[in-house]
């Protein structure tokens, strides 16, 4: 999956949101404490939403859900019935 952020220590941290964010390399010792949600979440083969560090501006990508592959679930249920389907003799 794409980010939009870039990680560098050459240039001073930026939110320019939805296009680009730009972040320090590395979290300080506040950046935890002090993340905040960064726009809407967003939707692709994951759910992610970006936090950043409201003093120094780190920003990450946090995933809060896979999207299930429907018709990999599909597949995978078919093959199940099949392979526990059992022939009993009368």
């Amino acid at each position: 999956m794409a980010t939009i952020v870039e990680y560098t220590d050459r240039k001073v941290s930026q939110n320019r949101y939805p296009t680009k964010i730009i972040s320090p390399s590395r979290s300080g010792p506040c950046c935890y404490a002090a993340m905040e949600d960064i726009g809407r979440s967003q939707e692709a083969e994951q759910e992610c939403r970006y936090k950043g560090c409201q003093t120094r501006g780190f920003t990450a990508r946090v995933i809060l859900r896979a999207r299930p592959d429907v018709a990999l679930i599909a597949r995978l249920r078919k093959t199940l019935a099949r392979a526990l389907h059992r022939k009993v003799p009368c």
